[in-house]
């Protein structure tokens, strides 16, 4: 694990688990977080491949995670924790107010959705909030996804753009999704359609500015 373990916290009741890739924001979120009477970080990673592995060893109880981070994204973070650590509640903050990551994120179990650009002291209350059994969002990013309505692709076509974001060919995306090529150039076609683009490079580009992938 490249993160480390919290020590001390007498008296203290919240356990967090924090996953950041940027080091200096993650021991600068550690760091502020651990000053609230009430939160102890007990572990810190700095990809989502080490999230689980960590959690199920400290047992938090609540997980803070960024979206974008090497290995597993927040999002799949996230629904492994909903799956294999049910009790741990998971907030996710991120620099990406996208709209269609906020409607992932809860499908991933999320309890709590918040931008990074706010005070230390509204995640640490969001921490307390999603423990009371609340759902915490940024105000600003949830008209936006009311607004933005819901994402338009299927499973399957963004398994596709996926893997065609390396600039993969039709034969070696049907290989990967053990797919028919012509099926795969459906499931292209059908996103490049549901994107409004040209082609399949732009339509990932506006999935992704969307947060749909």
């Amino acid at each position: 694990m490249s993160g480390t373990t919290g020590a001390g916290g007498a008296g203290k009741s919240v356990r967090v688990l924090l996953a950041e890739d940027q080091g200096m924001m993650r021991g600068a979120l550690a760091l502020l977080l651990g000053m609230e009477p009430d939160l102890e970080v007990v572990a810190q990673v700095g990809s989502g491949d080490e999230v689980l592995s960590a959690a199920l060893e400290q047992r938090p109880d609540v997980a803070l995670l960024d979206i974008e981070m090497p290995g597993l994204s927040g999002l799949e973070a996230a629904a492994l924790l909903r799956d294999q650590l049910p009790g741990c509640r998971v907030v996710m903050v991120t620099t990406f107010g996208r709209p269609g990551y906020l409607r992932r994120a809860m499908d991933a179990g999320a309890a709590g959705f918040v931008v990074k650009d706010g005070p230390v002291e509204e995640l640490a209350e969001a921490v307390r909030r999603v423990l009371r059994g609340e759902t915490v969002i940024d105000p600003a990013l949830a008209a936006a996804a009311l607004s933005a309505g819901p994402n338009p692709l299927t499973g399957r076509e963004r398994d596709a753009l996926n893997a065609s974001a390396d600039g993969a060919t039709v034969a070696d995306i049907a290989v990967r999704l053990r797919l028919s090529e012509s099926t795969v150039r459906n499931y292209l076609s059908a996103a490049i359609g549901k994107t409004s683009t040209r082609n399949r490079v732009e339509a990932v580009r506006e999935a992704r500015r969307q947060g749909w992938l």
